[in-house]
């Protein structure tokens, strides 16, 4: 995996949005990390003492989205996994408010090499990470390990609960869908950014929502990742929707399926 330290940045991918005030805070939240007195457990039992408000936000946002879903029968699709965290929020909820519910898969695609195609969709992108390999991170080993180590504190942790699909969505969402032709899905997460993918999972995943299941958006009506909205525009009718979002939240919205 790339190593954080050689681009001298806490974060390394860059964010148009955060200011420099922002960016001075990220520096020093991680200098006080290092130099904490506390063990790295302890850091992470009292999370947050050092978590920034905007993730803690996030976080919130999907714990909502997943409490929309937890009477509603399928399994949960993440379209675009980067570091693992948001994967990671939607198995640990389930885990802890249905705990037996061992048909519920948390399913993430990610190429783990960044964006496989840029389409002309994409083109009017605002962000330095609007290019093939852009968002490139190679997490599939961290997350896979911290996988095993989540199923070692659950209930029924010897079925498993996560699955990770790497490649090119692509190729790698009929395939999945072949070859697990039972899959419903509860919640379908869109997260890829860009234009292609979100298209194939868009055609491929939508038919498996039920009455009730939710369809999320990372980046729609985002100037700066104008091909999910282009995608969805269509590939949904958009008019027979109604986009929700949290008062507390920025970016993420969400729809029912009626």
């Amino acid at each position: 995996m790339q190593s954080h330290q050689a681009s001298n940045k806490p974060f390394r991918f860059s964010d148009s949005t955060r200011t420099k005030r922002e960016s001075e805070y990220l520096s020093q939240l991680e200098q006080r990390f290092d130099s904490s007195p506390f063990s790295v457990v302890e850091k992470l039992m009292n999370f947050p003492l050092y978590v920034p408000r905007q993730n803690l936000t996030t976080f919130l946002c999907k714990y909502e989205i997943f409490k929309r879903v937890l009477g509603i029968h399928g399994s949960i699709v993440e379209c675009g996994t980067l570091f693992g965290g948001g994967l990671m929020t939607f198995a640990q909820l389930s885990a802890i408010f249905e705990p037996t519910n061992h048909q519920r898969r948390i399913i993430g695609f990610d190429t783990f090499s960044g964006h496989s195609t840029i389409a002309t969709q994409d083109l009017g992108s605002e962000s330095v990470e609007a290019h093939q390999g852009g968002l490139a991170i190679d997490s599939f080993e961290e997350i896979s390990y911290c996988t095993e180590l989540f199923d070692m504190n659950r209930f029924v942790g010897h079925i498993p609960k996560i699955e990770l699909v790497k490649g090119d969505a692509e190729k790698t969402i009929p395939q999945y869908i072949n070859d697990n032709p039972y899959l419903i899905v509860s919640l379908l997460y869109l997260d890829f950014d860009v234009y292609t993918p979100t298209k194939v999972a868009l055609e491929n995943f939508v038919p498996r929502l039920s009455k009730g299941a939710i369809i999320a958006f990372d980046e729609l009506n985002l100037k700066s990742w104008p091909g999910e909205t282009i995608a969805v525009l269509e590939k949904l009718s958009l008019n027979h929707l109604r986009i929700e979002r949290f008062s507390f939240g920025s970016t993420i919205s969400f729809a029912e399926i009626g």
